[in-house]
């Protein structure tokens, strides 16, 4: 078979288009994933860049923001833009309504005719929207965000609105039980903003077992921020789980402005392997002993002879007579 020679200058040039080839296809690719538009809170002048919208007001009113677009891609984008409310999931995260659900706070939010907007390639656009607060609206907190979406992607931008007039700060904790043994116990629990205002809650685990105080949990703040009348279900790592004891555990909960919340539980630590362990163990000895015992018994029923009484002479033994009837 014939053998095909290249020369070494042929195998670097080719060598180099391959190289070429593979970075170019690598970089299509990343740009490919780039989502390549943006949505965030327009800068006013000088002011520093926003994560939020902060928008604030007596009910009745009609505030004012601007959301700043950014195509960072090569093609013109069609975004379309809507107001969505805003709570909390099961586990505390912040999330928002779909466009359909939305009755609340999501609801004020309008872009007018810019609902649906186009932006050129590389080009930043600054989309103004209202935010009418109803003249019934009640005082407090009302979490919404602005939601942005083109071509299944969805920018979620949030917006805390606040009607003015009283505030309160309330909560409670609720639904105390241990999960897991040991160094892999967890307190689980449920916390209730019962207030109008959005709360950054901090909990304390205290327990006390038949021995004493057992180590809990100091204070700390949860990762999570309870919007009003929201209801979350949290769970709290304790690696300080006795292994044997009855504890009594007491969780407090507070924030500011808020009154500490206290729910207590009870919770009975049993290493189930070694009592299990234990228990056939004392079950075994047992057998053994009444064993032993029914052993010593047969023996000494064996050795020992039986208790006779004294013998009567034949003839002072009373006739033995048949009861037939009643007796005379």
């Amino acid at each position: 078979m014939p053998v095909l020679h290249i020369p070494g200058s042929v195998r670097r040039l080719c060598l180099a288009l391959l190289a070429a080839a593979l970075l170019f296809g690598s970089v299509a690719g990343a740009a490919a994933d780039e989502p390549g538009w943006t949505a965030e809170p327009a800068a006013g002048g000088a002011a520093a860049a926003r994560p939020s919208f902060y928008l604030a007001g007596p009910a009745g009113t009609v505030l004012e923001d601007r959301l700043a677009l950014t195509n960072t891609s090569d093609r013109e984008r069609t975004v379309t833009l809507r107001g969505a409310d805003a709570y909390n999931t099961a586990g505390g995260a912040f999330a928002v309504r779909p466009g359909q659900e939305s009755a609340g706070a999501g609801s004020w939010i309008s872009f007018g005719a810019a609902a649906t907007v186009k932006v050129p390639p590389r080009t930043r656009a600054v989309v103004p929207f209202t935010v009418t607060l109803p003249p019934a609206a009640l005082p407090g907190d009302h979490p919404a965000a602005v939601v942005a979406t083109e071509d299944g992607r969805e920018v979620g931008v949030r917006v805390d609105l606040r009607v003015g007039g009283p505030t309160l700060a309330a909560l409670t904790v609720e639904d105390v039980s241990v999960r897991g043994k040991g160094a892999a116990a967890v307190v689980a629990y449920t916390l209730v903003n019962r207030g109008n205002v959005a709360l950054a809650p901090e909990l304390a685990l205290r327990a006390e077992g038949l021995f004493g105080e057992v180590p809990g949990r100091t204070a700390r703040a949860l990762p999570v921020e309870l919007l009003p009348g929201q209801r979350v279900s949290l769970t709290e790592p304790w690696p300080g789980a006795p292994v044997l004891d009855d504890v009594a555990l007491t969780l407090t909960v507070t924030a500011p402005g808020a009154a500490p919340a206290t729910a207590t539980a009870s919770a009975w630590f049993v290493p189930w392997g070694l009592a299990a362990r234990t228990g056939a163990g004392l079950l075994g000895l047992g057998g053994v002993t009444a064993a032993a015992l029914l052993l010593v018994r047969s023996r000494r029923s064996r050795r020992e002879p039986p208790a006779y009484e004294e013998p009567v002479p034949a003839g002072s033994r009373a006739p033995e007579h048949e009861l037939t009837g009643a007796s005379r």
